[in-house]
């Protein structure tokens, strides 16, 4: 608060009256000990962390799109893709569920509890993700022939990265939990990029092959670093705060919560990768690696709302706990607001800049700019009602979501076959920004009906029904 109070100051006066409600606002949320500016303190770092992430990455797919050509490239992007949506998809719902239950258990001094559901969790994980591996080399090995030629090693070193990738997803739900911000985060979206682009670098100083395969390699190099290290930080980060406790182990009750949420965050998830993975089955890899460009650098929007999400599904968790509905109802309509504004400047930054940024990928990646105009539509729609997935996820009507997110895919799925035969590229990203404005429109609906509160970024105060479930 010192550094603050200084360069206060050392501003011209005119500027120093403009920018005085902005600093004390700043400093409120760095001082205040309250609930909220916890979560906005969080919401913060999360953001820090993703707009960082957000540069790192830009650059790794600058360089491996450099690098590798866009034909390369798409297929590079196509595999991880599936490799993140496979691993994520693989907990089963655990990396959501143990939020929830990790403040029940705090509440009802379950410690032994615990200690099960941190091992449980990354146990499930570990077995399906590597459950689906094996299944995907018995796929390959009967029917590879079917698979085009240039995809086979590629995939064929994904399969041995999606177990790392499940647990590290389950690592970052234990650490979001405890409200460990920089450890929930830092790792997938900090550490994990910079290796990546590092071994690639390390690849291309020894004259390896510039393609798609040494670019898996150098991805399966960076997750296993990366989500051994975290396990072994949290490991010893949960033994000093709880110590050896002993292991007690509701498996049924967990995977009872966890299975909706399973459907909830993989038909979401789908939602949010299918259109990369639709585009790859039905247009060449160079156009697949034009559209992810495209994708990519719009993205940063996106951070806006997974920084949102991250902090408020631990404080959503508490004031439920604490069956504190009108906290509720205010404090969504807060998160509603953190997430839509801010979504809003970078966007239209990020629109400004477009065509620059895209030319970092090559000359032809400029052809996706009316792509990221597209995709931005609808991110802007979803920012609008906040992070109302997790808001009902956390209250326990995770089952709704799973119906609101099967209509959602479903439509999608249809938009997709149609749209990109038809029309390419543009094809796609319209109905991607369609199926966006669909799943905003379900889950606003959703929201207001079953807890009586009204998300919408233009709301002028939160309302909140007492007869809400």
């Amino acid at each position: 608060m010192a550094v603050i109070e200084t360069a206060e100051r050392l501003l011209p006066p005119g500027l120093r009256a403009r920018i005085a409600p902005l600093i004390a606002k700043a400093g409120t949320i760095l001082n205040d000990r309250s609930a909220t500016a916890g979560a906005q303190r969080q919401a913060l770092m999360a953001f820090a962390i993703r707009i960082a992430s957000a540069a790192i990455a830009f650059l790794s797919q600058i360089v491996l799109a450099r690098l590798m050509g866009e034909f390369e490239y798409g297929i590079y992007a196509f595999v991880w893709v599936i490799v993140i949506l496979t691993g994520n998809l693989s907990c089963l719902g655990f990396h959501t569920s143990i939020i929830r239950f990790y403040h029940q258990h705090i509440a009802s001094g379950e410690t032994t509890m615990l200690r099960g559901l941190n091992v449980a969790s990354c146990l499930v994980a570990l077995i399906t993700a590597t459950t689906v591996g094996a299944l995907g080399f018995a796929f390959l090995f009967l029917f590879g022939d079917s698979v085009a030629s240039y995809y086979l090693v590629p995939i064929a070193i994904a399969l041995f990265i999606i177990p790392l990738i499940a647990l590290g997803d389950i690592l970052d739900g234990m650490a979001r939990a405890r409200g460990w911000t920089v450890s929930a985060l830092a790792p997938t979206f900090i550490l994990r990029p910079v290796l990546i682009l590092a071994f690639m670098a390390a690849a291309a100083l020894i004259d390896a092959p510039h393609d798609a395969t040494t670019a898996m390699g150098g991805a399966l190099a960076a997750t296993y670093v990366t989500t051994l290290a975290h396990l072994i930080q949290l490991a010893t980060l949960i033994r000093q705060d709880k110590g050896e406790a002993q292991r007690r182990y509701q498996l049924g009750t967990w995977m009872k919560y966890s299975l909706p949420l399973f459907l909830v965050d993989g038909i979401g998830f789908l939602l949010t990768n299918a259109d990369v993975v639709v585009v790859g089955l039905y247009l060449p890899p160079d156009q697949v690696g034009i559209y992810f460009a495209a994708a990519k650098t719009i993205v940063l929007v996106q951070f806006v709302y997974f920084s949102v999400k991250a902090a408020a599904a631990p404080r959503f968790s508490a004031i439920i706990a604490a069956n504190d509905h009108d906290a509720l109802a205010s404090f969504a309509a807060q998160a509603t607001r953190w997430t839509f504004w801010p979504s809003l400047v970078i966007g239209l930054c990020a629109l400004a800049a477009g065509e620059l940024l895209l030319s970092l990928f090559g000359p032809n990646f400029t052809d996706g700019y009316w792509l990221m105009v597209i995709l931005f539509a609808g991110i802007l729609t979803k920012a609008s009602i906040g992070p109302a997935e997790i808001l009902l996820s956390m209250a326990g009507h995770q089952k709704l979501c799973v119906g609101v997110y099967a209509v959602t895919l479903i439509a999608a799925v249809i938009l997709y076959v149609v749209m990109i035969p038809l029309f390419g590229l543009t094809g796609a990203a319209v109905a991607a920004a369609t199926a966006i404005m669909i799943e905003s429109l379900l889950l606003h609906l959703t929201v207001r009906r079953t807890l009586g509160i009204t998300l919408f970024a233009f709301a002028r105060k939160p309302q909140a029904g007492s007869g809400a479930n």
